[in-house]
């Protein structure tokens, strides 16, 4: 137990580094997949299913053998890591008492050499959903505690990605808030040289920028930035 545990430290660090230093959802998602196989004793493959309005695909994965297991589900639109998905609880099957529900299931993953599986929910906001799957080649169907530490590991995913996601979210916000205030200072810039050049309001100065950003096809903000750069070379000793 003191083993298993300080494995289950060990790959709860990497997946902290990990979701720190990928940039996309996709690389988080594979580090996901990597260490779920580390948490939970008799997994040997790992996947993460996603569900969106079109239907599930396979996001992430350590195998390419649990994408075609996967596939088998979406296809018939039901199986271990849709029931996850769509319960919100964990799914916990031998393949040997699994065939009567999912006999197309069944059949691929014992070709692929897969005995056992395991599917929890994952839910971290309104575009990222869907389950952890994990697969063993014993049939030994899994333990409780393999349920317990899967469930442990996905609300600390679930956490973790959220908060990722979120602070991303809010980066690229800022960033565009800092392009638009940038955009809005050398607007109002260029409308007062306008202004001041050609004795003209503040409605006929946005009116000529406008027009010439239409007629130029350019950004409204680039006009603006070049005008600005003109009068300031014109003032130059």
């Amino acid at each position: 137990m003191a083993d298993l545990l300080d494995e289950v430290t060990d790959a709860m660090s990497a997946l902290t580094a990990a979701l720190e230093n990928r940039s996309d959802t996709s690389q988080m998602l594979d580090a996901v997949c990597a260490e779920a196989v580390r948490v939970v004793p008799g997994a040997d493959m790992a996947s993460v299913t996603v569900v969106e309005n079109q239907g599930a695909r396979t996001a992430a994965f350590t195998d390419r053998r649990a994408v075609e297991i996967d596939k088998v589900q979406y296809e018939a639109a039901d199986g271990p890591c849709l029931r996850a998905a769509a319960t919100g609880e964990i799914v916990r099957v031998s393949l040997r008492t699994a065939r009567a529900l999912w006999p197309d299931f069944v059949a691929t993953a014992q070709r692929m050499g897969v005995g056992s599986h395991l599917a929890a929910p994952l839910s971290v906001d309104e575009q990222l959903s869907g389950a952890i799957n994990l697969f063993g080649f014993g049939d030994h169907g899994f333990e409780e505690i393999d349920s317990q530490l899967l469930a442990l590991y996905t609300t600390i995913v679930t956490f973790g990605l959220r908060t990722t996601r979120r602070y991303r979210e809010t980066c690229e916000l800022a960033g565009h808030l800092e392009v638009a205030m940038r955009s809005r200072a050398v607007i109002e810039q260029a409308k007062g040289i306008l202004m001041a050049s050609h004795g003209i309001g503040e409605e006929e100065a946005i009116r000529r920028l406008v027009a010439e950003s239409q007629d130029t096809n350019t950004k409204l903000r680039q006009i603006a930035a070049d005008l600005v750069r003109r009068a300031s070379a014109s003032h130059s000793p």
